[in-house]
């Protein structure tokens, strides 16, 4: 895993870090499965601070981008595209909500076709 930090950007460091990661992940180069670096063997190699690579690995969790094995380690989730898994989670929220008010699943997707042509 190679990523690089612009300390001139405007884009904060560990979030410079997240979006690499998910990048790479997108891309194919870090594919499910791989081991990454410990917290404090990245911040080092990338010279910041190990809370600043734990906050972006954190996000990263909750993302489903990259999952923690106790002793074992940190590797990329099975799930990878986090843009996709955020979408799928959206969508279940979204339909959790609407049933909980009571609307038809048949009301729920005229929602959705509503909002997808409203879209255009």
């Amino acid at each position: 895993m190679h990523l690089n930090i612009d300390a001139d950007s405007a884009v904060a460091p560990f979030d410079q870090v997240r979006l690499q990661i998910i990048e790479q992940v997108r891309s194919g180069v870090l594919i499910a499965g791989t081991k990454i670096p410990t917290v404090r063997a990245l911040a080092s190699t990338l010279n910041l601070a190990p809370n600043t690579v734990a906050k972006a690995y954190r996000e990263l969790g909750r993302e489903g981008v990259i999952e923690t094995h106790g002793k074992q380690g940190t590797f990329i989730a099975s799930g990878g595209d986090p843009t996709r898994t955020h979408a799928e989670r959206a969508a279940t929220q979204y339909v959790q909500e609407l049933r909980n008010l009571g609307i038809s699943d048949e009301d729920v997707l005229g929602f959705v076709r509503s909002a997808l042509r409203g879209a255009d």
